[in-house]
């Protein structure tokens, strides 16, 4: 997982970020003295956050703006707060879990768990008998088959269905895509990119290589993400 740290009280950032560094399966870290420098960081797009640390009250831009400016924005939230009165807010926005100040790194793991055991869930597409789908194009309905998709890429509040030969833009988001798609054709191989199983040519240390009409194409994957695709597939090694 790859997470963001908000909180304007120095040492209890610190803090946080020394939890993190002792946990293996949390890869990287970004951390923010203000949500509106972490809120420009997200929606720059260029980082594939999992989990973020957030503190409620802080000045300019407090956890609740903070929260409210996601949107659909797919990421899990960890509140950290010295107060109660904020779990409610926090129900609300179904954050994965609540911590109050002082943390300590026993009820940071169990909260970090908790948020890698939900991450595990959304990998995994529901299963579906269905061989094909529609979508909606302008005012037509466009039928295609599942192996006719090599990979979908989600933008902000759509997502780009890319087949061999045509790419469609929907008013999608990738959760609900995600619960349509049959697991044994489909596999999330990061925040933004869901790939066809059948379209991979090559899996390197950081992308999956798949073919279409303009030749290869590269797809980022995640860490988390590769480790468990390399333990689902058909894997012939001494």
């Amino acid at each position: 997982m790859n997470c963001i740290i908000i909180d304007d009280d120095k040492l209890s950032r610190t803090l946080l970020e020394k939890f993190v560094e002792r946990t293996d399966y949390i890869d990287q870290y970004y951390s923010f003295p203000g949500a509106i420098e972490a809120i420009n960081f997200i929606r720059n797009g260029e980082h594939d956050i999992d989990l973020i640390f957030l503190d409620i009250e802080m000045p300019d831009m407090n956890g609740v703006e903070f929260m409210q400016s996601l949107g659909d924005h797919p990421v899990q939230i960890i509140v950290v707060s010295s107060k109660e009165k904020y779990a409610l807010d926090a129900i609300e926005y179904s954050v994965t879990d609540y911590l109050l100040k002082p943390v300590t790194y026993f009820r940071f793991l169990k909260a970090t768990e908790k948020a890698l055991s939900k991450l595990k869930e959304e990998m995994l597409p529901a299963s579906n008998s269905k061989n094909d789908f529609f979508i909606r194009n302008n005012s037509n309905l466009i039928r295609l088959c599942y192996d006719d998709v090599v990979w979908i890429e989600a933008l902000e509040n759509y997502i780009i269905v890319h087949t061999f030969d045509e790419k469609y833009t929907i008013h999608f988001t990738m959760k609900a895509v995600m619960d349509q798609l049959p697991g044994d054709k489909f596999f999330r191989i990061h925040r933004s990119f869901i790939v066809n199983r059948s379209c991979i040519e090559m899996i390197t240390a950081n992308t999956i290589e798949v073919e279409t009409k303009e030749g290869i194409q590269s797809l980022p994957i995640g860490k988390s993400y590769r480790e468990l695709l390399l333990r689902d597939i058909n894997l012939l090694s001494k």
